[in-house]
């Protein structure tokens, strides 16, 4: 099978096509035909090693000291069940899939990946394309979906969403509108549309605009991208308000997470927002492009069979 693979961190130059061999399931095992993947921020990270001071050793140990043991990037899937181990009960021959490989070693970048039946994987939404159902929902929506929920976001709330235009600001934005929220995003003037058209009441252009110092004040503020100082966050929070950094999420991502995503995507709650689509092959240059930091909530690779 076909693979996009790199044997040393560095630029996108270092993501290589190459064969390499097919997979098979084992007894307890999902083996799933990829049409469509990914690239995250974390698929970046790993590529190039670039990893909070805090999380080097454990990273190093992780990825690989001198030279990447996981050789294949891609945290997220959507596709088609191909085959499964003989115990496997939660899937079958030809249900559409999708979901992440964190947890199992990544691997999202190839036509075949082989997945445990308890992995973060559940029948894809029949309504939106592999595509969509590979890029955000998995490790974007799931991750917001982790963060709203600590705080129990309700309606009448008011809540702040700061990096909205992201893979996890996208969700974020809609499922507090969804549970009923005052939203506020926070993007870039080439963002303020999309963002609009996604829920949010409010939204407010950091390149013109200071949130900080308009005097507004929120029940949460959530900083979906990791770049807002703590301090700067925390000053728009009412009294009883809550600040949270995507940096710090915890909690069980579960396939029922999954699972109720999918639901909401099939009623239209939420969806995808897709920047641009890149063939397998091409995914050195769409690491060029999320790279650069102007992306769109999220980026697809489409990937392509003989059949």
């Amino acid at each position: 099978m076909q693979a996009i693979v790199y044997t040393r961190y560095g630029s996108p130059d270092v993501l290589q096509l190459q064969e390499v061999a097919k997979p098979n399931p084992g007894i307890h095992d999902v083996l799933v035909k990829i049409r469509a993947t990914s690239v995250t921020i974390g698929d970046i990270r790993m590529r190039k090693f670039d990893v909070p001071r805090m999380q080097w050793l454990f990273a190093r140990l992780y990825l690989g000291i001198l030279k990447p043991k996981r050789p294949i990037l891609g945290m997220e899937l959507a596709g088609e069940v191909e085959a499964v181990g003989a115990a496997v009960t939660r899937f079958k021959p030809g249900d559409e899939v999708f979901g992440s490989t964190l947890r199992v070693g990544i691997g999202g970048y190839a036509q075949y990946k082989r997945l445990p039946e308890d992995a973060l994987l559940a029948l894809k939404p029949a309504n939106v394309t592999f595509e969509e159902a590979a890029a955000g929902p998995a490790t974007g929506g799931v991750t917001a979906l982790l963060n709203l929920r600590k705080v129990n976001v309700r309606s009448g709330q008011k809540v702040l969403i700061y990096g909205a235009s992201g893979s996890v600001g996208t969700f974020a934005v809609q499922l507090a509108k969804d549970s009923g929220a005052e939203v506020t995003g926070v993007c870039s003037t080439a963002n303020l549309d999309m963002v609009k058209s996604l829920g949010a009441d409010e939204v407010i252009d950091y390149t013109q605009e200071d949130f900080t110092r308009c005097g507004a004040t929120y029940d949460l503020v959530f900083d979906a991208v990791g770049k807002l100082p703590s301090s700067l966050g925390k000053k728009s929070l009412n009294k009883t308000g809550i600040y949270l950094n995507v940096n710090n999420t915890s909690g069980k991502l579960t396939p029922e997470d999954l699972t109720h995503l999918k639901g909401m995507m099939e009623a239209g709650r939420i969806r995808s927002v897709i920047d641009r689509c890149y063939p397998l092959e091409a995914t050195a240059e769409a690491h060029r492009y999320v790279e650069a930091g102007h992306k769109k909530g999220n980026v697809a690779i489409t990937v392509h069979h003989n059949d």
